[in-house]
């Protein structure tokens, strides 16, 4: 797991490595939040969601400051990362091209 966020590629890294984790991700959901369905167990222990919390903090500070919407920039990644792009059109479909590269 990353350890800081900096840029909007570590935001893109990080994304990828919660949907790598089997998390239905969402940048609102606090990890303490996230249940194993099978288990019925907690998803992450409580160092384990502290710590995804704190990078996700950062990552709402990285895509502020480069003017990315977080929600549409973690959407994209989400689909693409699933396979869901097949069947859900890309928030990229309607914005400027140059959207997902900026920072």
């Amino acid at each position: 797991m990353i350890n800081r966020i900096e840029t909007m590629a570590d935001v893109a890294f990080f994304t990828k490595a919660i949907i790598d984790e089997g998390v239905n991700l969402h940048p609102d959901t606090d990890f303490r939040e996230y249940v194993n369905l099978v288990t019925n167990e907690n998803t992450y222990s409580e160092t384990e969601a502290e710590k995804r919390n704190e990078l996700m903090s950062q990552a709402f500070d990285v895509c502020e400051k480069n003017g990315v919407e977080i929600y549409d920039f973690m959407f994209e990644i989400f689909l693409k990362e699933t396979g869901l792009d097949q069947f859900i059109p890309l928030p990229s479909a309607i914005l400027p091209d140059d959207y997902f590269s900026q920072g």
